[in-house]
C-alpha cells in the first residue's frame, strides 16, 4: 500500500483510528509500562534457548515461555492438541487470500486447544500460542466480552502490546471477512490485523517508545517492515495521533 490515498500512513484512516484507540485501551488495561518499555521478544535463542523439535513435550516448553512473555500462569491454562481435518483442501476469498478451513488453535475458559499439523513452523507456532493467551487476558480476564465487533483485531493487538507481535507480523492470519465494515464508515474491517495495520501498530509502538529505528527491525519480514518505516516516517513528520513519545534524556 502506498499510504492511505498518498497521506504517508500505511492504513486507512478507520484502521489508524482503531489502532491508536485500542493501544491507549490496552496502556489503561494493562498500565504504561507495557506501552513505553521496549518489551520486544525476537525469535532468538536469547528469548527461546530451548531445543524445539516439534514434539508435544517442546511445544510444551515453548508455550511456558510464551505464557511468561504474555503473563499468563501456565497452570490456570491447560494446552491441549487437536489434529486437523481439514482434508489438503483450503478456501480463498474474493481476494484471492487464503481462508483456513481448520483453526491453528481455539481458545475456550481455560483450555487451549493447538492443531498438531501447524507446530513444524516455530514462528507460527509462537504467533498462535501468543494469539491464544492473549485470548485469556482478554476474555479470561473479563476484560471484553466474547461478542465485541473487534474481538480478533484486539487479540492481535494485545499480543503487539504484550511484545510478540514480530511473529503475527511475520505470519498473520490476514483473513478479510467479507461483508463488515469499520463502524460509521465504508471501509472493509478485516478478521484479523493485516500486514499494514503490524507495520502501523509496531511502527507507532516503536516511535511512542523513542526508538523509532529499533534493533529488532531486522527481524522482520520484507513487506510488513516496508510498512513499519513508512508508519515511521509518517509519525516523524508530524503525522497526527493522541499517542505521545517518551522523552529521553
Amino acid at each position: 500500500m502506498l499510504g492511505w490515498l498518498f497521506g504517508g500512513c500505511p492504513v486507512d484512516p478507520a484502521a489508524k483510528g482503531w489502532i491508536e484507540e485500542r493501544l491507549l485501551w490496552l496502556r489503561d488495561e494493562f498500565g504504561a509500562d507495557d506501552l513505553y518499555a521496549d518489551n520486544t521478544v525476537l525469535p532468538t535463542p536469547e528469548f527461546f534457548p530451548d531445543r524445539f523439535d516439534g514434539t508435544r513435550e517442546s511445544v510444551r516448553v515453548l508455550y511456558r515461555r510464551v505464557c511468561e512473555y504474555m503473563g499468563v500462569d501456565e497452570d490456570k491454562v491447560r494446552l491441549k492438541f487437536f489434529r486437523g481435518a481439514s482434508g489438503g483442501f483450503h478456501l480463498v476469498d474474493e481476494s484471492g487470500q487464503v481462508v483456513p478451513t481448520t483453526p491453528a488453535g481455539t481458545y475456550t475458559p481455560d483450555v487451549i486447544r493447538l492443531n498438531l499439523d501447524e507446530v513444524a513452523d516455530p514462528m507460527s507456532l509462537v504467533g498462535t500460542l501468543a494469539h491464544e493467551l492473549a485470548h485469556e487476558r482478554l476474555l479470561g480476564e473479563d476484560r471484553v466480552m466474547g461478542e465485541v465487533y473487534d474481538n480478533e483485531l484486539l487479540t492481535d493487538l494485545t499480543v503487539c502490546f504484550k511484545g510478540l507481535g514480530v511473529f503475527l507480523a511475520n505470519v498473520p492470519r490476514n483473513y478479510a471477512s467479507q461483508d463488515t465494515r469499520w463502524p460509521g464508515t465504508d471501509l472493509r474491517k478485516p478478521e484479523y490485523m493485516t500486514p499494514p495495520m503490524f507495520g502501523y501498530a509496531l511502527g507507532l509502538l516503536a516511535w511512542v517508545r523513542g526508538v523509532p529505528n529499533p534493533p529488532w527491525l531486522s527481524h522482520l519480514k520484507y513487506g510488513v517492515r516496508g510498512e513499519f518505516k513508512q508508519a515511521v516516517r509518517f509519525l516523524s513528520k508530524g503525522g497526527n495521533t493522541p499517542l505521545k513519545p517518551i522523552r529521553r534524556r
